[in-house]
């Protein structure tokens, strides 16, 4: 198998957004630029170590549209794009991939956003057949995956997981995986994870989950950033007992990346869902998320959604960037259609401030302490469902740190609450790394 290069890029850049209707200010220059090149493979280009396992077996792919191999020609391509990498086009998807090398790919499981990664956040996606292929797909985000895999059982023998994840505890395609790998523990099936790179995985940083506060956004007791790719992440479930069976009966196997350290800061190469457009955006990720459901919006129906925040409720308050979200592709019926919201660009937040900040907490709270003063009657979290949990309470993992933003906390106040549960998980975490901490 000729072995890829992939482009580590630690880069301190910007971009232009001429043309931009909302932006109302000079374009963003570059500002300065390092990169560096190194060599690593992701699980699904090591042909030669899982196709074996393949062998006259009818196989089920859990992926989506993030799935792609690139030659590397078409990762020679990307040398000077600054963050702006995914490419819709580019590289061949597994499931040709694995058709052209004669596997029997009898049925594809697709998670939230669908097969083709179009569809928008928690929307329900219908199964359907891959018009390419053939191959049918039975969509699992929405309904319930136990009995959507049990229906199918007949139809395979192993599940092979080839999908991109950020790193986040909110992120849903690890609660699929973990759901898939527990029915396979139940129907005596094989669950072999072809290993990606974790673009968040240099750090590990938040509170915990809560037992009582688990739900579709939050479904292990772990950090918002764990840290660990999925294949790891695979291994602590089953090595943690974390299946409703005995892990004993679960058959796993994870395929490594070659070359992979958890220190390094690695481009993907496409889109992992619909409002991730580009790297930055999977960087501010795990701190604006953090607004979803609020009063603010974080870009959704926007060029840059999780790169800028903002509200009708933040004019006159001190903030001078604006966006109009548009009803687009991804986001469908966005939050404040058509309105102007004011609030914050970060696209030009230096990449080593997003860095050292980690999970950053100082925008969510600076923005909810400028509304309660000028709407002190007014409800900045949104509504609470039937338990009386807030939405912020399910993404953080319990009411802590959205109490704590009311009763006038800091950012450095909050974070020392999390500081021992993230050393007892890092220590937890280092039973099942497959790739070094430093490089």
């Amino acid at each position: 198998m000729k072995k890829y290069m992939s482009y580590l890029l630690i880069i301190l850049i910007v971009f232009s957004c001429a043309g931009c209707k909302n932006k109302q200010e000079a374009p963003i220059e570059p500002v300065t630029e390092e990169e560096t090149v190194t060599f690593y493979q992701n699980g699904d280009e090591r042909f030669e170590e899982y196709l074996p396992m393949l062998e006259g077996k009818r196989t089920a792919l859990f992926s989506n549209q993030s799935g792609i191999l690139l030659s590397d020609e078409e990762k020679a391509k990307e040398v000077g794009d600054g963050l702006d990498l995914f490419h819709e086009d580019a590289g061949t998807h597994v499931l040709d991939a694995l058709i052209e090398q004669g596997v029997d790919v009898s049925l594809i499981f697709s998670p939230e956003h669908g097969f083709r990664g179009k569809a928008d956040a928690g929307a329900v996606v219908d199964d359907s057949t891959d018009e390419k292929t053939g191959v049918p797909i039975v969509s699992l985000y929405g309904s319930d995956p136990y009995e959507q895999v049990r229906e199918h059982e007949d139809e395979f023998d192993v599940i092979l997981c080839d999908i991109q994840d950020v790193g986040l505890r909110f992120y849903t395609y690890y609660i699929t995986m973990y759901k898939l790998m527990d029915v396979c523990a139940q129907l005596n099936k094989s669950f072999i994870v072809l290993d990606r790179i974790n673009p968040n995985g240099f750090y590990v940083d938040g509170p915990l989950l809560k037992e009582e506060y688990r739900s579709d956004v939050g479904a292990l007791e772990i950090p918002i950033v764990h840290g660990l790719t999925l294949g790891e992440m695979a291994l602590m479930i089953q090595g943690e007992g974390w299946l409703s069976d005995s892990d004993e009966k679960l058959d796993l196997r994870v395929i490594p990346c070659l070359d992979y350290d958890h220190s390094m800061k690695v481009a993907i190469h496409s889109r992992p869902s619909p409002n991730l457009k580009d790297m930055r955006a999977i960087y501010l990720y795990p701190s604006l998320c953090l607004f979803e459901n609020t009063v603010v919006s974080v870009g959704r129906g926007t060029e840059h959604p999780f790169e800028v925040y903002g509200s009708p409720y933040l004019k006159d308050l001190g903030y001078e960037h604006f966006f109009i979200p548009e009803d687009m592709s991804g986001a469908m019926d966005p939050v404040y259609e058509g309105e102007k919201c004011f609030g914050e660009d970060l696209r030009k937040t230096r990449l080593e401030k997003i860095f050292d900040e980690g999970i950053d907490l100082d925008y969510l709270i600076n923005a909810y302490q400028r509304f309660h003063e000028q709407y002190p009657d007014k409800e900045f979290f949104g509504s609470a469902n039937g338990n009386g949990y807030y939405w912020i309470d399910l993404l953080s993992g319990s009411d802590e740190l959205r109490t704590m933003i009311i009763e006038g906390y800091n950012e450095d106040e909050i974070k020392e609450v999390w500081k021992e549960d993230i050393e007892s998980f890092k220590q937890l975490r280092r039973k099942y790394l497959l790739y070094p901490e430093e490089s």
